[in-house]
């Protein structure tokens, strides 16, 4: 039996960290592509460090010759990206970066792999193995200690944005470790945050001053006590932020972006690949997967891994472990996943609708534990599976 009895941490980081600024530019780029071409194939990669940004990466479109007038609007896009998180520091300001564009057409012997469906079903964009998750611990079906390490940063995001807390700037981390009893999250052993402050003669315990209620009404009702041990800026200023600070990449933050280390990462990152690419599609509907195998009751916990091999169309494997929770036997919710949802790439981007311009959202606080939107936004969060997956156990 699994320990009952623990503290597990998970760590997150806001969209004003140089990783996540990176992301948030990828996916922007992405979105503008897949909003005036849905099959635009796209591999963005962003790289930010102090006064600089460089993009280089791929772009297959049906018409290649349409892509030197999308260029143009590469440089917009970024710029729009860093003023709405919110840098206008001396080195990193939105109007002053300088934006270097090396973005080019996709290599054919790559897109060969894809493409090979004119005459067949689509194969997969490349090789790999990507794990969903889900457990009965928050409403969302997420582990608490991400989920919650997630909220904290938003709720500070979302009261700088506001102007109703000036003196916060864009970088932060959060880090959350939950007590565990009976299997069940209780409390929080401690709260580690650092975040950007824009006023330089604040001390540490004025910027927790400023933070603490936001974090303690994000929590839940007694999970912070005595006993909880705080560290806010631990190690003193933290003035000069985001690229500046420190360089930043796309893709650096796999597992806040997914799990918090709850559960298997692939290694595959997200951001800047459009859905034809398994490393997210897969991903996207593992957890779809796994979320309506909790949703529909057969399990408390699901990990559900999937494995694709470029060029074929259907996953190599569909595994599944419920770990002891089940009601079921693991092998029968493996048939049943089969026999209900459409696993190749195409049948995944039909199914959550993947070919819509919904990613740059995703580029911060979490891929997963999200709310589906209206306009298809984290539908691979919905749970209108769940019933189906039951009657074919």
């Amino acid at each position: 039996m699994s320990r009952q009895n623990y503290v597990f941490t998970s760590e997150s980081v806001s969209e004003g960290h140089p990783d996540k600024v990176c992301d948030r530019i990828s996916d922007a780029v992405l979105d503008a592509f897949i909003a005036q071409e849905p099959e635009a194939r796209v591999a963005a990669e962003t790289f930010a460090t102090t006064n600089r940004v460089v993009i280089g990466g791929e772009v297959g479109l049906a018409d290649q010759d349409k892509l030197a007038d999308y260029m143009g609007k590469i440089d917009a896009i970024t710029r729009a990206c860093i003023k709405d998180i919110g840098y206008e520091q001396d080195k990193f300001h939105w109007n002053t970066v300088e934006v270097t564009n090396l973005l080019h057409e996709q290599s054919a012997h790559i897109a060969q792999g894809v493409d090979a469906a004119k005459d067949k079903e689509e194969g997969a964009g490349d090789q790999g193995i990507m794990f969903g998750y889900a457990c009965s611990e928050t409403d969302m079906l997420m582990p608490a200690p991400i989920q919650y390490s997630h909220a904290v940063l938003r709720r500070l995001a979302e009261v700088r944005k506001s102007g109703q807390e000036p003196t916060l700037g864009p970088d932060a981390k959060s880090q959350i470790s939950v007590v565990y009893r009976d299997g069940a999250p209780v409390g929080v052993s401690s709260i580690v945050l650092s975040t950007q402050h824009l006023d330089a003669s604040m001390t540490s315990q004025d910027v927790r001053a400023v933070v603490e209620p936001y974090i303690v009404e994000t929590l839940p009702d007694g999970w912070i006590t005595a006993d909880t041990a705080w560290h806010v800026n631990p190690t003193g200023k933290f003035v000069i932020g985001g690229p500046d600070g420190d360089a930043g990449l796309t893709g650096r933050k796999i597992i806040v972006d997914t799990y918090g280390g709850a559960a298997p990462h692939g290694g595959g990152a997200f951001s800047g690949k459009d859905p034809t690419k398994v490393d997210r599609s897969a991903a996207y509907v593992a957890r779809y997967l796994a979320k309506n195998v909790v949703a529909s009751g057969m399990a408390t916990r699901c990990t559900l891994q999937l494995s694709y091999a470029i060029g074929v169309a259907a996953p190599l494997s569909i595994y599944v472990d419920t770990h002891g929770t089940g009601k079921v036997p693991d092998a029968a919710i493996e048939k049943a996943i089969d026999q209900t949802m459409d696993l190749t790439p195409r049948g995944i981007r039909t199914h959550l609708e993947l070919n819509k311009p919904i990613y740059q959202r995703t580029a911060a606080y979490g891929h997963f534990g999200r709310a589906p939107e209206a306009d298809g936004g984290f539908s691979w969060e919905r749970t209108d599976l769940a019933d189906a997956l039951s009657k074919a156990v």
